[in-house]
């Protein structure tokens, strides 16, 4: 994919509500004779140059004069007055009468403007002049004009235009201005009254160090009544990711998303010159490099050496640290810190030193040489086999270590360090040490291997660390290349605890399950006629969770049963909990519902106690299952935010279950209307599958959609569409909300192609996928009445016909799935059976008016705790209410749908309600009706008239306009013979063109109304 850097050039201005509030009440002030200054801090491409350009076209907006001037790096002395003369340059030109008098009668403003020319003002004396060739008079230099009034001239200029329209001044880069240009600042600034005038000022916050000639201005400016400071931070980790996905050209995966976004920190600049200079966003480009080595070669040579010591640590370094590994003496150390930290290179945290943006350690890194890096690598980690071990130690010895190529230190380092990250519940971390330890393997003499670690205990422990930090593929990958390494004198247990491992990670990865089954009864096989023990316990339950999904039950149970019964022998908990979380589950497919919940509590507690986290998630897992599947959609949610708590104080988070959990828990606060913000659905961790991601993704789409964001949603389905495979819940979801999409886009086509290409696919996958059929054909079938209303409004009968039975074998084909498919508990719960109300209500009205009845009792079904569709379905029974001359009703069904989709903010649904509201004249609280454009004549019309009227142009019959609005053909005829007479036509084309003429009608010509 080509990236291209594209700031400044349609990229929304992200996460800037705050500051450009600020900025445009400020200018607001200004333009009611409040003249005030902001001064503007940020780093360096953090934004503000493009937050000024915002101010700049929100002022021009508002018929500001806008003058930009900017300073430049100019090493030696700088250029007096740069700003001031590029700013004001335009005015020497300007058209406009009043600004070419207010400069004229100021000559002091030559020195700033020199295309300025004087004309016969009378207060200018004039000379003659002689040469042929100049004009007949021109003004008289005048000698030694004082720095006054030159400033005087500046303020004075800026003040006549405000008298007749505001001025807007920017001057951005005040750390480069020169001695005069700060000069003349204070002295507008200080006499800044009731001017219509707003100075805004942008410096770069780390350039101005203590010793800045700057910093005492500023000290000074911000006494001043008039003076505001504001302060540009870093994006938020959320805002910055936005920032990221709108400067692509196309979808983004999310691992580089979040990349670009971590390791710009939140700085635009950053993250545009990493997503554009490098395909990968591993490497610093070598542009944004020298940009920052720039700013570091001004500093002295020590400064620059400590910065290269702090750039090979990788973190921040103490000053005993610094002292040992960069050589310099007690005195010039100091001194290099000092100024490192005086120009905001370095920061100091908690009594050590650290660079302030993380690519400035990378870019002095990546300027070290080869010998350099090695030598202060080897120091770092010479010192830390010194130093006490504490949190941390040996991920440290083994980075240095193998940066200094002493792998036979980083071997037993990086083993340490992967115990101590599972411990603290960082299975990535742990996965990092795990798979840096199989590289280094065979590079290491077996003499100076631990004793106590093999290749396989090597493998084996990747592909866990792998399955619980988010990476089920190579979860996979590390279990197969285990069970390579088994060889016929392999001890038998440590055999089948490699054949259960590749079980477990093949259980949770879609189309495996056949291969799954094949290796959990290799490791069976191993242990079938041993004597109970933890091992052959832990071999039975998982075989009879494996068993489950392969819908062999009674097997299952047996061995779930024997996995209880060896566990309580041999005194596993963790083992014994998982075969009950089996139990469990197989008591809910039963719907004895009593029991399950019983046995999976019980797992959960038992492996709580046996610290076996990823059980106690399966556990969470299924009993929030057991309870969503009965529409208990509160308790649901509680099972699922304990299950997301112990989830993230296990470090469990990307695991499968912890994936699980949280997506689940995702869809029914979209259900429940408790709609969250985006960030709900977490940054990937590094290396997190794309599947996984995608999983949670799809989780939130629905809310995109129902919300209105169509341009993200569209995306969105692009971007899942490549995961239906892997994982079959993201086709449900995103399937469903593609069709929602192309449905409230009025795409009806699109929405029925959706819909069949998902419930294709998903029965090809696997029929046990059937059920999902009901939802998916329900969104195509409102999309087919939709289309069958219009063709019926447009007197269409062959196409309104056509849609009928398109409908019609839709209905049957949701028949079919609710009829075949194949419920969790054996019956289909409450969710299917409210989505089968609403098949049904819809297929009602496929070939006239619906059934009012089948879309009361649709949004009944829903009343089970689906806020969102419950509202959708109450529209739709209003409109089938007003269509059976119910209007009363209607009414208040239509304000409780509106009250819902206000709430949630689903601005589809709510102008869908608000369309039918106003066609049906019924008024919604809090809802002001939409004010008329402004004509330039009278306008005779009533609005139900022009309502007539505008149908009438569209070609409608007078009973399908009566249809439409919900009136009598009667009444319509009524409405249409008063605007002939107004209008003074005979007929009702000439009524139409007559109203076109003069401009009385709304809607242009072929716009439909039209839902259903």
């Amino acid at each position: 994919m080509r990236l291209v850097p594209r700031l400044g050039s349609g990229i929304p201005l992200v996460a800037r509500v705050d500051e450009m509030r600020r900025l445009r009440a400020g200018f607001t002030r200004a333009e009611r004779g409040e003249a005030g200054a902001v001064l503007l801090a940020g780093d360096a491409g953090v934004g503000k140059t493009r937050l000024l350009a915002e101010l700049a076209e929100f002022a021009g907006s508002r018929g500001a004069l806008v003058l930009t001037g900017r300073c430049l790096d100019v090493r030696e002395g700088g250029l007096p007055y740069l700003p001031f003369a590029e700013a004001l340059g335009p005015l020497a030109t300007a058209d406009d009468a009043a600004v070419g008098d207010a400069v004229r009668i100021r000559p002091a403003l030559g020195r700033l403007l020199p295309l300025a020319q004087p004309g016969p003002v009378s207060n200018v004396e004039y000379v003659p002049v002689t040469s042929e060739h100049e004009a007949p008079y021109r003004p008289r230099p005048e000698q030694d004009l004082g720095q006054l009034q030159l400033f005087d001239a500046v303020l004075g200029v800026l003040t006549e235009i405000a008298e007749h329209r505001p001025v807007l001044l920017v001057l951005e880069d005040l750390h480069w201005a020169d001695g005069s240009t700060r000069n003349l600042l204070s002295f507008l600034l200080s006499r800044l009254r009731s001017q219509r005038l707003l100075i805004v000022a942008s410096y770069r916050e780390e350039d101005v160090y203590r010793r800045h000639p700057l910093r005492g201005l500023l000290v000074e400016l911000v006494r001043l009544p008039v003076v505001t400071q504001l302060e540009l931070h870093p994006l938020k980790e959320a805002d910055a990711r936005a920032f990221v996905e709108a400067l692509a050209d196309g979808p983004l995966a999310p691992e580089v998303v979040a990349s670009v976004a971590e390791r710009s920190e939140g700085n635009p600049f950053f993250a545009e010159e990493l997503l554009a200079s490098c395909s990968d966003c591993t490497d610093i480009p070598a542009g944004l490099a020298e940009v920052l080595l720039a700013r570091l070669e001004r500093l002295s040579p020590d400064a620059r050496r400590v910065l290269r010591a702090i750039s090979v640590a990788g973190e921040s370094v103490s000053h005993a640290a610094l002292a040992e590994v960069s050589g310099l003496g007690e005195d010039e150390l100091d001194e290099a810190l000092r100024e490192a930290v005086q120009h905001h290179v370095l920061v100091v945290e908690k009594g050590a030193y650290a660079f302030r943006h993380a690519l400035l350690q990378e870019a002095m890194y990546g300027d070290l040489l080869p010998g350099e890096r090695t030598r202060m690598h080897a120091a770092y980690a010479a010192r830390i086999t010194r130093t006490p071990q504490g949190r941390g130690h040996d991920a440290k010895l083994a980075y240095h270590s193998l940066q200094s190529r002493d792998l036979t230190t980083a071997l037993p380092a990086l083993l340490r360090a992967a115990e101590e990250a599972e411990r603290l519940g960082a299975p990535g971390a742990a996965l990092r040490h795990a798979e840096q330890a199989l590289e280094i393997w065979d590079a290491v003499p077996a003499a100076a291997r631990p004793h106590d670690v093999d290749e396989l205990r090597l493998l084996h422990e990747a592909s866990y660390f792998a399955g619980t930090s988010g990476e089920p593929e190579r979860a996979i990958a590390y279990a197969r290349s285990a069970v390579q390494e088994l060889r016929t004198d392999t001890d038998v247990v440590r055999a089948t605890k490699t054949w259960r491992r590749l079980a477990e990670a093949l259980m949770n990865v879609e189309g495996t399950i056949d291969e799954a089954l094949e290796a959990i009864d290799r490791a069976w096989h191993l242990v079938a006629d041993a004597e109970p023990s933890k091992t052959r316990a832990w071999v039975l339950a998982t075989r009879a969770a494996i068993l489950r999904g392969t819908e062999r039950g009674a097997e299952s149970l047996a061995s779930a049963q024997a996995a209880v019964e060896d566990a309580r022998t041999a005194e596993s908990a963790g083992a014994e909990a998982s075969a009950l979380i089996t139990l469990g589950a197989l008591a809910d497919n039963a719907a004895d519902f009593v029991e399950a919940r019983a046995r999976l509590r019980d797992a959960e507690r038992k492996a709580r106690d046996a610290s076996a986290p990823n059980v106690e998630l399966r556990a969470l897992c299924f009993l929030g299952f057991s309870y969503e599947d009965q529409g208990e959609i509160a308790e649901a949610i509680e099972v699922f935010q304990r299950g997301i708590k112990r989830a993230e104080e296990t470090g469990l988070t990307w695991s499968a279950y912890g994936l699980e959990l949280r997506a689940r828990h995702l869809s029914l606060l979209y259900q429940s209307g408790d709609w969250p913000s985006e960030s709900v659905t977490g940054a990937p961790a590094r290396g997190v599958s794309s599947v996984l991601t995608a999983r949670m993704t799809a989780s939130w789409l629905p809310i995109v959609v129902a919300r209105g964001r169509f341009t993200v949603a569209g995306k969105l389905l692009a971007e899942l569409r490549p995961h239906w495979r892997a994982e079959p819940l993201t086709a449900i979801a995103a399937g469903s909300a593609g069709v929602e999409l192309a449905y409230w886009q009025g795409d009806h086509e699109t929405a029925v192609k959706r819909a069949r290409e998902a419930m294709d696919f998903l029965e090809a996958l696997d029929p046990g996928y059937r059920l999902s059929g009901i939802r998916l054909g329900t969104g195509a079938l409102a999309a087919v009445a939709a289309q069958a209303a219009v063709a019926r409004l447009r007197g269409d009968d062959a196409g309104a016909t056509a849609a009928a039975e398109l409908g019609e074998q839709l209905i049957e084909r949701i028949r079919y799935a609710a009829e075949h498919g194949e419920p969790r508990s054996g019956a289909l719960g409450p969710e299917g059976r409210a989505w089968l109300a609403r098949a049904e209500a819809t297929a009602s009205g496929l070939r006239g008016p619906a059934d009012p009845a089948l879309w009361a009792k649709a949004a009944e079904e829903f009343g089970y705790g689906t806020v969102y569709e419950q509202a959708v379905c109450r529209w739709q029974h209003a409109e089938a209410l007003l269509a059976a001359a119910e209007p009363e009703r209607a009414a208040e069904v239509l304000v409780e749908a509106h009250q819902t989709a206000d709430k949630l903010r689903a601005m589809p649904l709510r102008d869908a309600i608000r369309d039918l509201a106003r066609r049906a004249r019924i008024e919604l609280p809090g809802v002001v009706a939409a004010a008329l454009p402004q004509r330039d004549t009278v306008d005779p019309l009533t609005e139900r008239e022009r309502a007539v009227l505008e149908r009438v142009a569209l070609g409608r019959t007078n009973r399908q306009v009566g249809d439409e609005l919900y009136i009598s053909e009667k009444t319509v005829s009524v409405h249409l013979s008063r605007v002939m007479a107004k209008l003074g036509a005979t007929r009702r084309a000439e009524a139409v063109a007559i109203a076109y003429d003069r401009g009385l009608l709304v809607r242009p010509a072929g716009q439909s109304v039209v839902r259903t």
